[in-house]
């Protein structure tokens, strides 16, 4: 069985808001799962409620939320008080606490060279996270490749800009594909 399948329930498009008006249209759709980019600490509470409501799922980008540091204490208050269903974070911290505490960790993995790409592999193989997410997701032969290496499920996000792009993440291994882009999300 394909793990990413389990994960995201088949769910190929994981909408990513980056403000309480895309969170809105959010609690209004049909996708269980989205990603919360560039909100203010004060609001995860009542994000996490309303979703709840409404049965979705909220996966928090740690790294972004703003009034957050990306430390231990962060981590342990996300998962503690806030408690999504899953965290992205490049930190190793964070997604160690993530998966001590039962919660999905994602592990933000830039494309930059071939330094960072090794450097990120023994991040993965050090924190195992649940699934990676790979950036720029428009380079198809690196989804397979980030997933042949680690071994990991792969999510593809980053200037994917069309529908095409979705398509060819999709097609290159990618589970699902992270955007912000709201005229993508209804792939």
């Amino acid at each position: 069985m394909i793990r990413g399948f389990c994960v995201f329930q088949g769910q190929e498009v994981i909408p990513a808001v980056k403000d309480m008006k895309d969170f809105e249209r959010i609690l209004k759709r049909n996708e269980e799962f989205f990603v919360v980019l560039e909100v203010h600490i004060s609001q995860l509470a009542r994000m996490r409620k309303l979703a709840k409501e409404v049965n979705k799922r909220m996966i928090l980008h740690a790294d972004l939320i703003q009034g957050l540091r990306s430390d231990r204490y962060a981590a342990e208050f996300l998962c503690q008080t806030i408690k999504p269903a899953g965290i992205i974070s490049t930190r190793s911290d964070m997604l160690r606490i993530a998966k001590k505490n039962h919660i999905m960790a994602i592990q933000r993995l830039f494309l930059l060279d071939t330094l960072a790409l090794h450097t990120s592999f023994q991040l993965a193989r050090t924190v195992e996270p649940d699934v990676i997410e790979l950036l720029p997701g428009i380079i198809p032969s690196y989804i397979h490749k980030v997933q042949e290496e680690t071994g990991i499920d792969v999510i593809a996000g980053g200037l994917i800009e069309t529908e095409d792009d979705v398509r060819k993440a999709l097609k290159g291994g990618a589970q699902a594909v992270t955007t912000s882009r709201r005229d993508l999300w209804n792939m």
